[in-house]
């Protein structure tokens, strides 16, 4: 067998079945082996070996299994690096192989040479150059059991062209895989023996538990698991970004989301108020902490931490317990030894008053949701997004840019299907995802339509995707928050007193011609009107289509950001929120 051939029968092991990439000179052999399998490997094409490195992640994401991408040597391996190092930091499950020069060739000044394997150390869990054919199953396996195990994330493999030209005798090598190692997460780990017995001993103590469901919820598929336990113990959760969905939002445990970045200050004020706060899959962070610096009632000596990686565990705070485990095997565990003697109605005052805080927010927020303001007000976009999302009846896939649309989802983004998952990437906020990651999402699960959210910065950078959705008949309802400048950053500058602000505005693309260029369906929307007209119709086409929406700038009034409303001078928990413009 050549090399090439047993690389692409070590990922059919494995149970790839769909592999995202972007041709080049060094993996034309590569091509050659996958071209004998297509019935059993279909290649995605990307146009930029960034956008093929977010739809692996989107596909890991929404999926149990490893996302796999390859590009060529030289500048594909740098291109790369962004969606590698956002996929580890988020814990999500992605192999990149880089098809390189030779090695014959190495420190010799062959165009395109670079020290790959070392390039993506800081970035991975795992990278290392192949130096032997004979060695290409082996490391094949480590790189899922890696990728999987553990608190999973991304692993490199730099593969010299020649390892893929080299015969290789089928008799001198193994080809299995690891059937644990074909998902994630491989090899959960259970708590330690008496910590639930700890935990529920915290529990009946406490007069306002909370539990606080982080990324690895959903990484781990534990929101039933959440759902059953928090109902059988009746304790509310409210959750990060990256644990939004977690519960259904209309279930009366599920207070809303915390931290910084489009929180809801009724849950805000549950993490404050609360006297044991039991984080599930949460590093803790700064965004879910607004810098360390909320809730202002210090987090120490009544918290409870539970995470895959002891490495996070009291790794920002003293806890009171840290549980070493697997988000779903710790909670299905506590369902299964909740003592029978639990008392669960102490704790409906408390539920009580959390959802009264909750009903107060939403009566006050419809006031801003339902504005006729033109250019349009990203709340006015989002309500009705929520009310056609409801009447579609069907779970979706939403993936969103870090960007003008983040702090107004995560605010007002009303989910009540399980299966509809909502995900931002939110380790490093790079632009530019969205657009890549509905291909990758429509790859994870075909009855489910990918829905992107972008700003326009964003829609910039991957615009030439909208070809890879056309040409791969991936029907994707695309939403692109139009202001002509990068919001984020202009805002930044108003917030520190700057209205003359530098270099960060541009031409509104536009985007319905755009998208009409690449035969995509497309609307421009301007009011209220055209924007409910626009979502009907594209609730109801079956093809790729992009709604140009042209919203209000994140510059031109604060938005549902903490630490922005405090520099303000504004009360970031107040129920009835304010609603003002920088100047």
């Amino acid at each position: 067998m050549r090399g090439a051939d047993v690389l692409v029968q070590m990922l059919i092991n494995y149970g790839v079945d769909v592999l995202f990439g972007v041709p080049g000179d060094t993996n034309v052999p590569f091509y050659e082996a996958l071209q004998r399998r297509t019935g059993d490997i279909e290649h995605v094409m990307a146009r930029d070996e960034r956008s093929a490195g977010y739809m692996a992640d989107a596909y890991a994401r929404l999926t149990d299994k490893p996302g796999i991408f390859e590009c060529p040597s030289g500048a594909g391996a740098m291109y790369s690096i962004p969606p590698v190092a956002e996929s580890n930091a988020s814990s999500v499950p992605v192999i990149l192989l880089t098809i390189d020069l030779p090695l014959p060739g190495e420190g010799r000044g062959m165009i395109t040479e670079l020290d790959c394997a070392k390039l993506f150390e800081p970035v991975t869990k795992m990278s290392v150059q192949i130096k032997s054919a004979d060695k290409l199953p082996e490391i094949i396996r480590r790189a899922f059991r890696v990728a999987c195990s553990g608190t999973p994330g991304a692993v490199h493999l730099q593969i010299p062209e020649d390892m893929l030209l080299a015969e290789i005798d089928p008799n001198t090598i193994s080809l299995h895989a690891e059937p644990e190692c074909k998902t994630f997460p491989a090899f959960p780990m259970a708590p330690a023996p008496g910590k639930l017995d700890e935990l529920f001993g915290l529990l009946k103590a406490a007069r306002k538990p909370l539990f606080v469901a982080g990324g690895g919820v959903n990484r781990s598929c534990a929101g039933s698991a959440l759902t059953d336990i928090a109902a059988r113990l009746n304790v509310p959760v409210v959750n990060t970004i990256t644990g939004q969905g977690s519960l259904p939002d209309d279930h009366v445990l599920a207070i809303g989301v915390i931290g910084d970045n489009g929180f809801h200050p009724h849950a805000n004020r549950a993490l404050e108020e609360s006297d044991l706060v039991i984080f599930v899959g949460s590093r803790m962070g700064s965004v879910v902490t607004v810098g360390w610096t909320f809730p202002k009632s210090t987090l120490n000596k009544r918290v409870v931490q539970i995470d895959i990686n002891p490495e996070r565990l009291a790794n920002n705070y003293e806890n009171l317990l840290s549980i070493a485990g697997d988000a779903q095997l710790v909670l299905q565990q506590m369902l299964k030894e909740t003592p029978v003697d639990f008392d669960t109605s102490k704790h409906q005052k408390w539920v009580d008053h959390l959802n009264e805080y909750r009903s107060n927010f939403w009566e006050h927020a419809e006031s801003v949701l339902s504005l006729d303001d033109v250019p349009l007000r990203p709340e006015r976009v989002v309500r009705e997004f929520n009310k056609r999302l409801e009447k579609y009846g069907k779970a979706v896939h939403i993936l969103s840019d870090a960007g003008t649309p983040t702090p107004y989802m995560t605010r007002f983004l009303r989910i009540g299907d399980r299966r509809t998952r909502f995900v931002i990437p939110r380790a490093f906020g790079g632009l530019g995802s969205a657009i890549p990651a509905v291909v990758g999402a429509w790859y994870a699960d075909k009855n489910r339509r990918p829905i992107g959210m972008f700003g326009d910065g964003s829609f910039n950078m991957t615009v030439g995707e909208l070809e890879t959705l056309v040409r791969k008949k991936v029907p994707a309802l695309m939403m692109l928050f139009n202001n002509g400048c990068f919001g984020w950053i202009k805002g930044l500058h108003r917030l520190k007193g700057h209205d003359e602000c530098f270099g960060v505005d541009f031409l509104p693309p536009r985007g319905q011609a755009i998208a009409e260029a690449f035969d995509i369906k497309a609307w421009t929307v301007t009011t209220p009107d055209e924007l409910i007209a626009a979502l009907d119709e594209a609730f109801e086409y079956d093809g790729p289509c992009l709604m140009d929406i042209r919203v209000e700038s994140l510059a031109d009034r604060v938005p549902p950001v903490y630490s922005w409303l405090t520099k303000k001078g504004l009360d970031p928990l107040a129920l009835q929120p304010e609603d003002v413009a920088y100047l």
